[in-house]
């Protein structure tokens, strides 16, 4: 414990509680609360955009489907030397093991079909996701906390964490703490929440100055740049070959991101979109 402090961070357990045969996870608790918490603030957001908020409803359930598909596929794929050897783990989502940008991915592509069925804007869909989706990934890198993993490399920084020896890679089974990098991607995507609210209301006020779709592409900057800094930490990252995918991934997701904004307000043209 550090003495300065008065608190150390260690996971009291990957489960809330349970009775028999029955557990509650936190892992799958902040999730789901991260879901319904994302729900009802889209629907209120949608509301404000004179949006059917019923819309928005559906489509959540289109994403959740996909998004939690996709983001395990995603993870199976890159660790498919572990899940090899242990085929039925496969389905044990409740274990951890999901990641962000497959679910980004599988959300957006059943966004694009949800959109291009009912006829409306993506851009115009995503813009009133994003404040949501980026509140649900700072609840739910806490989940990594719970199931101790998703941590950086060894520290001896105040705000270190405790990793169980169970949990420690075998480079570093001799290090106690290492460093927290859910809680600084949680707090990163609580400041990306607050600016893409901040834009929202903007934009409310001054409709002529944000333009549909600047809220999606300022979310996949912003995320990104955080990401790619807290990806260098990790000890635990997805790779292909030598290069940490998520790394790849959000270069990628900021160049896109740059890109809309200077065909946005550079060249003053509306985004493509499925519903014209």
């Amino acid at each position: 414990m550090n003495s300065l402090l008065g608190f150390q961070f260690q996971s009291p357990g990957p489960i809330v509680f349970e009775i028999g045969f029955f557990a509650i996870r936190w892992y799958g608790l902040l999730i789901s609360s991260s879901i319904l918490i994302g729900v009802a603030l889209s629907q209120w957001l949608a509301t404000k955009r004179q949006v059917d908020p019923n819309l928005v409803a559906d489509l959540v359930i289109w994403l959740v489907i996909s998004a939690i598909l996709c983001a395990r596929l995603y993870y199976v794929i890159f660790e498919w030397q572990q899940y090899a050897q242990n085929p039925g783990d496969i389905i044990a989502i409740w274990k951890g093991g999901i990641a962000i940008h497959g679910a980004i991915i599988g959300g957006t592509l059943a966004a694009i079909i949800f959109a291009r069925l009912n006829k409306v804007s993506v851009w115009q869909l995503a813009d009133l996701i994003v404040p949501s989706l980026t509140l649900g990934q700072a609840i739910g890198r806490w989940g990594n906390f719970f199931n101790s993993e998703a941590f950086g490399s060894p520290t001896n920084l105040p705000w270190k964490l405790y990793i169980p020896v169970n949990h420690r890679p075998l480079t570093y089974i001799n290090q106690e703490y290492f460093h927290p990098t859910f809680l600084y991607e949680s707090i990163w995507n609580l400041l990306v929440f607050f600016l893409l609210l901040n834009l929202f209301f903007f934009g409310l006020k001054h409709r002529d100055k944000i333009q549909v779709g600047t809220l999606s592409l300022v979310y996949l900057i912003a995320y990104s740049f955080g990401r790619f800094w807290i990806e260098g930490l990790r000890t635990d990252s997805l790779m292909l070959g030598s290069l940490r995918i998520a790394q790849v991934i959000s270069l990628v997701m900021i160049g896109f991101g740059i890109l809309g904004l200077i065909w946005l307000y550079k060249a003053k043209r509306s985004l493509p979109d499925v519903h014209h």
